[in-house]
């Protein structure tokens, strides 16, 4: 099965949680540029946008489309200065998201040679919950994930390995 060939953990349990959550066929608006997980949600089934490169902090017309399903942010909104414009302005009926959490062993990731490669947030739980709370998102469902990539070695790695370091929510419009 396609699944089990995914490149990585991430990936195949975000699609499960996708399937339960949000069966295909279903049209979704991916924020972000196209990326491997906008291709294997196509060939799930589903129908796949994407806001493309530009500034969601600026600009969040294109997360206002109508006539979508969902919109979904994977691993975006740590990224914004401000997601709660982008929040509130979502016209779709569910919200499908993952964040990467607060954990204190581990600033913010940061990279002085990419501007778009840099966190201004990592979020505790209850503060995603707030900011969703805040913007009109009921959450449907909620649960915290380790690293998902392969062990490596390191401290760091070892940790991210074993604390939760994701947030993944399911969210719907009140």
């Amino acid at each position: 099965m396609y699944e089990n060939n995914m490149p990585d953990r991430r990936y195949r349990k975000t699609l499960s949680l996708m399937k339960t959550h949000l069966p295909a066929p279903a049209r979704i608006m991916d924020l972000g540029v196209d990326n491997p997980f906008s291709e294997i949600m196509r060939k799930e089934g589903y129908t796949v946008d994407n806001t493309g490169g530009e500034d969601l902090d600026e600009e969040v017309s294109l997360a206002k489309a109508t006539g979508y399903d969902a919109v979904t942010a994977f691993e975006i909104l740590e990224h914004l200065l401000s997601p709660y414009t982008l929040l509130k302005s979502i016209e779709a009926p569910k919200l499908i998201i993952s964040v990467p959490l607060n954990v204190w062993f581990s600033g913010p990731h940061r990279n002085p040679k990419d501007p778009r490669d840099n966190h201004y947030h990592e979020f505790y739980p209850y503060q995603m919950d707030w900011l969703l709370d805040k913007t009109g998102w009921k959450i449907d469902h909620s649960e915290t994930w380790t690293s998902p990539d392969r062990w490596r070695p390191g401290i760091r790695p070892l940790l991210r390995f074993i604390w939760p370091s994701y947030y993944f929510v399911v969210c719907s419009r009140k």
